[in-house]
């Protein structure tokens, strides 16, 4: 048997098991494709229509929340970037580029009693805050760390 034919064969039989899975109803492609996205939030212009969409108006800031990331970027389009919510109850991480054109650049949702450790990689496109927005037990914090930009990383 030719090692093409062999690879066909192993593809076809992963995509025949996906389509089961789905036609079964275990595995739901809205959940997959993240079909339920706050598109307001990521369009907003400013970092307080980013806020009022997520539902996180008026944070307190807390020492709680740890932002690991350079102090110097030397290519916004890359800008590594770890979040440590020691918060008890973390139920939601957000993170905002406040120069950036569209603000809010992740939110994840965490579940389940899942650590409060996010770790991305994002765009700045120039000089910033980055702010960090967490949920837990019902009320809302933040915490903010600058990061310089020498290349801008959103066009710039």
């Amino acid at each position: 048997m030719k090692q093409d034919r062999r690879t066909f064969l192993k593809g076809a039989g992963a995509a025949g098991a996906v389509a089961l899975a789905v036609a079964a109803g275990l595995l739901k492609p809205g959940q997959v494709l993240a079909a339920d996205w706050n598109k307001n939030a990521f369009e907003a212009k400013s970092v307080a229509d980013a806020l009022k969409d997520i539902n996180a108006s008026g944070p307190a800031k807390s020492a709680d929340i740890l932002i690991k990331s350079p102090d110097i970027a030397e290519n916004g389009a890359v800008v590594p970037v770890e979040v440590t919510s020691k918060i008890p109850g973390t139920t939601d991480i957000a993170i905002i580029s406040e120069q950036n054109v569209n603000p809010l650049i992740a939110e994840f949702a965490l579940a389940n009693g899942a650590e409060g450790f996010v770790s991305t990689r994002i765009k700045m496109a120039k000089t910033s805050n980055v702010t960090v927005i967490v949920k837990a037990g019902g009320k809302v914090y933040t915490a903010s760390k600058e990061v310089k930009v020498t290349i801008g990383g959103c066009g710039g």
